[in-house]
């Protein structure tokens, strides 16, 4: 059985081939994961952060970006290999929320 991410063979019109800037989050994102990925630390691999990606459910993978889903899968894994709670994870995520919050205001 086909999962929704697997497009191999189908048709899917174009692939857009451009570059683009890359925004100082995806950069960071793409950070996160070679150093997590690396050989000094090994917390994740290549597998399990594609594996991830191919389990979000459909309206997830189509929903989220390319560095969304890669940051997503990162977080999973983490949580997964227990290195942070859901908890801690959420607590993390209301701090950024509070500091954006001050420099938008």
């Amino acid at each position: 059985m086909r999962r929704h991410h697997d497009m191999g063979g189908l048709d899917a019109g174009p692939v857009e081939q451009s570059e683009h800037d890359y925004t100082p989050w995806e950069k960071r994102v793409d950070a996160i994961l070679r150093l997590l990925g690396g050989k000094e630390r090994q917390l994740l691999t290549l597998d399990e952060h594609r594996r991830v990606m191919e389990d979000l459910g459909p309206g997830a993978y189509d929903e989220l970006s390319y560095y969304e889903r890669w940051i997503s899968s990162i977080s999973t894994i983490l949580i997964e290999r227990g290195i942070i709670t859901i908890d801690e994870l959420g607590r993390r995520m209301e701090d950024v929320k509070a500091r954006w919050g001050e420099h938008t205001q």
